[in-house]
């Protein structure tokens, strides 16, 4: 680590607890600094360095804060890829779920809870905020997946399941914010540091961890 890392981290150190971090150039005189132009981003959740010098740049350190948010992991019942699925979801699209599943590391009966909640099981869905499709992949999420058909259903429930995988991973596998974010987006329970506080997006974490945990059950 080098000396302009461990100085930072000395004065994130020094702040009280709860303080605003926030380090400026101020803070680091004195410090025999690498070549180039430096630029630091900080706010309440992260600080980081970049390097610059011409068209090149680099990172030099990131730091982040672990305080905004508490996780509750729910555990390995997150993945079981020969589960069973029921109901008119399971029958009609089981073939294509497990596929996701078995790509992404997610359990089939919660893409199935997830499916079911968020179109009804109706593969040519529309919102009136235009997310398509079986997991109502908003459009810029599905451009950002790399989908070229949102509604066909095969890649429909492949993209809603890679981006399920993405939040478990952002959110440490707490399944309450990742159904929040899913529905009310990352940086709403980011904003927030938990589930947002919208009726639309609590009754949802509720409605599909109600359906999720009765298929566990089973």
């Amino acid at each position: 680590m080098s000396r302009f890392v461990i100085l930072a981290v000395a004065a994130m150190a020094a702040l009280p607890a709860g303080a605003q971090t926030r380090i400026s150039a101020r803070d680091l005189r004195g410090v025999k600094m690498p070549a180039g132009r430096i630029v630091i981003r900080n706010d309440n959740r992260s600080i980081s360095a970049t390097q610059s010098v011409g068209e090149i740049s680099r990172a030099l350190f990131t730091l982040r804060s672990t305080s905004s948010l508490s996780y509750h992991p729910y555990g390995d019942v997150v993945y079981q890829s020969g589960a069973d699925l029921t109901g008119p979801i399971g029958e009609r699209y089981g073939l294509f779920i497990r596929e996701a599943a078995t790509r992404h590391g997610v359990d089939p009966r919660l893409i199935a809870a997830v499916a079911m909640r968020e179109s009804g099981g109706d593969p040519n869905s529309v919102s009136r905020v235009g997310a398509q499709g079986l997991m109502q992949l908003m459009p810029a999420t599905a451009r950002f997946l790399g989908v070229t058909d949102v509604l066909d259903i095969r890649e429909n429930i492949l993209a809603g399941t890679h981006y399920l995988r993405m939040l478990l991973d952002t959110f440490h596998g707490d399944l309450g914010l990742t159904l929040a974010a899913y529905n009310a987006g990352p940086g709403a329970v980011e904003r927030y540091r938990g589930v947002p506080p919208y009726r639309e997006t609590i009754n949802y974490v509720s409605a599909v961890r109600s359906t999720y945990e009765r298929a566990i059950q089973r």
